[in-house]
């Protein structure tokens, strides 16, 4: 309700000191939405690069760091407060079987953070944040299965598989662990407790279709796994349709009492026949208003969620849109008082 100003407060004198930039990840949030980068792949792509590689991304931190680099400045200077680093497809096992050693491979793994951090140096503006990727096992097989879940492994092996590259992963200084593309409620159980005593607050973001994780389950199961675990700072989904998204994000939080993060694709779809994408975009892409996507941010925010972003297909243009999407919903509700 606005009553013209007159229960708004009063504003600072002009030589007011700024208020303080929040400690810590989780106090950032609770001060006010934060926008993730988009689509490092897409960035990357658009340099140039090729990256039909079992790595991925995760290649140039060897191959390229300085395209890795620009690409999160690119993210950055369209209004990103938040880079994930290149890390999602890293593991020990990938780095192997290209000849890198462990020693090395962890080398790389922790540079992701740093790598992160240069293309921060320098601007001019609010923090800036790091959120070290890590995505399921199915990631590092290179073969699609993170959208299937269910790799046939015991719980003891998955989190075998996880603990030593998130050990890694937090020694390195990341701001929070992106725990992201989940496919499977047991995954997900295996990394909660992986992370457990590594000092470092993570998100939860799952792979939906229907209501449902990528495996099946329902996605109200998926999320209430957060409201237990203290590591947690934030769940949702991301790699789904806009559309889907629309429906989790008051999902995840009435289940879990927590923000909500959030960074689906493009809209468009993917023909595995072809190797191609496919369709209009419906979010984070220029152009047609519909693919603006400012009102769906805006209705994000309304229903609980705290990052927001873009994932597949995104780049920084539609970063960019939904930054002044996040700017015009915040400012609209500043102002109502």
């Amino acid at each position: 309700m606005d009553q013209a100003g007159a229960d708004r407060p009063a504003a600072p004198p002009p030589d007011a000191p700024e208020p303080a930039a929040p400690a810590d990840f989780a106090a950032a949030l609770a001060a006010g939405p934060l926008v993730l980068d988009g689509g490092l792949s897409e960035q990357l792509a658009s340099a140039g690069f090729d990256l039909a590689d079992a790595l991925w991304s995760a290649r140039l931190l060897a191959d390229a760091p300085e395209a890795v680099v620009a690409a999160h400045r690119a993210y950055f200077e369209a209004g990103a407060r938040v880079a994930i680093t290149a890390s999602y497809q890293a593991g020990f096992a990938g780095f192997a079987r290209r000849g890198v050693g462990r020693a090395a491979a962890a080398r790389l793994m922790a540079g992701s953070v740093e790598l992160a951090r240069e293309a921060a140096r320098g601007l001019p503006g609010p923090r800036r944040w790091v959120a070290a990727s890590v995505g399921p096992y199915g990631a590092v097989l290179a073969d699609g299965s993170e959208y299937r879940g269910r790799y046939g492994l015991t719980p003891a092996e998955l989190e075998a598989f996880h603990r030593p590259r998130l050990e890694v992963l937090a020694a390195a200084g990341p701001d929070v662990l992106a725990l992201e593309t989940v496919p499977d409620v047991d995954e997900a159980r295996v990394l909660l407790r992986a992370v457990r005593g590594l000092g470092v607050p993570v998100w939860l973001s799952f792979a939906a279709a229907d209501g449902r994780t990528r495996a099946g389950q329902p996605l109200a199961e998926a999320f209430a796994l957060a409201a237990g675990a203290d590591e947690v700072v934030a769940v949702g989904v991301n790699c789904c349709a806009p559309e889907e998204a629309d429906r989790a994000v008051a999902l995840a939080a009435r289940v879990s009492g927590k923000p909500v993060v959030v960074y689906p694709n493009s809209g468009e779809g993917w023909d595995a026949a072809a190797g191609a994408w496919c369709g209009e975009p419906t979010f984070g892409a220029a152009g047609p208003p519909r693919a603006d996507g400012r009102a769906r941010v805006a209705g994000w925010l309304a229903d609980g969620a705290r990052l927001v972003g873009g994932c597949c297909r995104v780049g920084p243009d539609g970063i960019r849109a939904v930054a002044a999407g996040v700017a015009a919903a915040t400012g609209e509700r500043s102002a109502r008082g």
